[in-house]
């Protein structure tokens, strides 16, 4: 059998212990990688006994012998893959590619047997990391990898800048630095009522140490507002939806934010790129967000709403889903 459908059968399948128990799905993985590693075990047993999964008949309409081709095609181009596919997203996109030229019916019924994203719902980015800093951007941040608890909703998330950066360090409050070295000793000691006390006087002042690497950092706190766009609040329809999507995106990676100012709640309202994709644009392009033309005119944002409200996707399903805003103002005219 081939190594990369070996390490990608080995990688996927193995069971996490990071997320919520409850979330796992059968083969032991994440909700949002379950499809991903129920492929990946269906190819692995199908390069072993040529057999195609029980079931999948229920949901193509071509005939056994044509499933069979089908994956032996795909075992061929996972092994070709470099790198093997990831995510979900990409493994949808291997799918749809060996399979080009075949029944959309089959092509469909495939993705959804393995909870895949279907083709109208795939996101292609275009726009790329800025070289230098665009007008109006007041600083640039490198954050910690952000933790899936960390965002809020699906415009919101709270990020973490370790205190080695040059900029945070010239603006390190004394006391916060002393406390973190008197934590340190304290802990030393395993004295840890003492450390815990030292650590909350970090938090009180906008600060945390973060483990990292077998380690500690210290580092700041901010809560980031994506500039341009405004999700569904939590309690509105494709609400969780847009949460979830932008958790899957952001989550254990380092992000790029580009910071434009403050909005009234003193969150930083700025630009996130993320493994070179510009966050705002998937989230348009997902159906998950409005473009927020009150306080973004830029064409590009309105461009990408259009797309996702041709394709109907996500909260362009509904043909005229009520905008964040009205809600909001609803919201506090009704209390």
């Amino acid at each position: 059998m081939g190594n990369a459908l070996r390490f990608l059968y080995g990688h996927c399948c193995k069971p996490t212990t990071s997320d919520d128990p409850q979330s796992l799905g059968p083969h032991g993985v994440s909700s949002s990688t379950v499809g991903l590693s129920a492929l990946a075990h269906d190819l692995f047993h199908f390069e072993n006994t040529s057999q195609v999964p029980e079931g999948l008949s229920k949901h193509v309409v071509s005939s056994k012998k044509a499933q069979a081709n089908w994956f032996r095609k795909l075992v061929d181009a996972w092994k070709d893959a470099k790198p093997p596919p990831r995510t979900p997203e990409e493994a949808a996109r291997l799918v749809i590619l060996t399979l080009k030229g075949h029944k959309k019916a089959d092509v469909e019924g495939l993705l959804t047997f393995y909870g895949l994203p279907l083709p109208h719902t795939l996101v292609e980015v275009t726009a790329q990391p800025p070289t230098s800093l665009p007008h109006g951007v007041k600083f640039e941040m490198h954050t910690l990898p952000v933790d899936a608890k960390a965002v809020a909703d699906g415009d919101t998330v709270t990020v973490y800048v370790s205190t080695a950066d040059p900029r945070e360090s010239s603006v390190l409050p004394r006391n916060v630095h002393e406390a973190a070295l008197h934590r340190s000793e304290a802990r030393s000691r395993r004295n840890y009522e003492e450390a815990d006390a030292f650590h909350k006087q970090i938090i009180d002042a906008g600060y945390r140490m973060i483990p990292f690497e077998n380690d500690e950092i210290l580092a700041k706190k901010y809560r980031i507002r994506l500039r341009g766009i405004d999700a569904p609040e939590s309690a509105m329809p494709y609400g969780k939806e847009a949460k979830i999507e932008l958790t899957k995106i952001l989550q254990g990676k380092s992000l790029r934010v580009l910071v434009y100012g403050e909005d009234r709640y003193q969150r930083c309202v700025g630009d996130i790129y993320c493994n070179n994709i510009f966050v705002q644009e998937f989230m348009l392009k997902k159906g998950l967000a409005w473009h927020y033309t009150a306080y973004d005119k830029r064409p590009e944002l309105e461009t990408w709403e259009k797309e996702a409200r041709s394709k109907r996707v996500g909260l362009w399903a509904s043909r005229n889903p009520e905008k964040p805003w009205d809600w909001r103002k609803n919201k506090r005219g009704g209390n």
